[in-house]
C-alpha cells in the first residue's frame, strides 16, 4: 500500500526555520575556519574543532527542524535515538575532517575539493541516517537519480562555500559563504525528500523501517 507523504505539514515556516538554523551553524563554523590560518598553530586545532562543531550542529539541526514538518498521513512516526546521535556525530566528524584539510593545507584546489566533498558527504550521511532511524509500519524507497543529485548538490555547494569563505575579505562575503553552505544542507535535504516513496504494511505486527534504493 502506497503511503501519502506531506513534507510541509506546517507550511513554509518550518523550511525557513531549518534554513536559518543551517545558516547560523555554517556562518559560525566558517568564521572559525577563516580565522584559523591567522592564529598560532597551537590554537588552530581548537578553532577548527569549534568550526566543525558549529557546522555539524547546523547540519543536524536543519535536518531535524525540517523533519518536524514531515508526516506520513496514514501512519504515526517515531525516531530511533541511536540514529539521531549517530547523525550528529557523523556531521561533526565529516565537517571536521573537511575543515582540517583546508585549515592546514590552505585554499589549494585539491584541498578545497577534498574538504568540500567530505563535508558534503557528511551532510548527506546525516540526512540518510536520520531517515533510516524513522520507525513506522512500512518502509521507504528512494529514486536513485534524485539520491545521487542530492549528494552532488551537497558536495558542490559545500565546496563552493569553503572556497568563498577562505577567499572572503569582508564580513558580508563570509556571510555569503554561510548562506552557500546552508544551501548545500537544505538543497540536499529537500532533494533527498523529493526522491522518497513510502510503502505501508497494514498487517505488520509492529513498526519497521528501511529504505531500498530503486531506479
Amino acid at each position: 500500500m502506497q503511503g501519502t507523504v506531506d513534507g510541509f505539514t506546517h507550511g513554509p515556516v518550518i523550511p525557513v526555520l531549518a534554513f536559518l538554523a543551517a545558516c547560523l551553524g555554517a556562518a559560525l563554523g566558517l568564521r572559525f575556519t577563516v580565522r584559523s590560518p591567522r592564529t598560532a598553530r597551537s590554537f588552530r586545532t581548537g578553532r577548527l574543532a569549534l568550526g566543525a562543531l558549529s557546522i555539524g550542529s547546523g547540519i543536524w539541526t536543519m535536518h531535524y527542524v525540517a523533519m518536524t514538518g514531515f508526516t506520513v498521513v496514514e501512519a504515526p512516526l517515531s525516531h530511533d535515538k541511536p540514529y539521531i546521535l549517530a547523525g550528529l556525530a557523523v556531521a561533526v566528524v565529516m565537517a571536521g575532517v573537511g575543515l582540517f584539510i583546508v585549515g592546514y593545507r590552505g585554499a589549494t584546489r585539491m584541498a578545497l575539493i577534498t574538504g568540500g566533498t567530505l563535508t558534503g558527504l557528511g551532510i548527506a550521511s546525516t540526512h540518510y541516517l536520520g531517515m533510516a532511524g524513522i520507525r513506522f509500519r512500512g518502509h521507504f524507497t528512494y529514486e536513485t537519480p534524485l539520491v545521487v543529485l542530492s549528494v552532488l548538490i551537497a558536495t558542490t555547494a559545500a565546496t563552493a562555500a569553503l572556497r568563498a569563505a577562505l577567499s572572503a575579505r569582508v564580513l558580508l562575503s563570509g556571510l555569503g559563504a554561510g548562506v552557500m553552505m546552508a544551501v548545500a544542507v537544505t538543497g540536499m535535504h529537500y532533494t533527498g525528500m523529493a526522491s522518497l516513496g513510502v510503502h505501508l504494511h497494514p498487517t505488520a505486527p509492529g513498526p519497521t523501517s528501511g529504505h531500498v534504493p530503486s531506479d
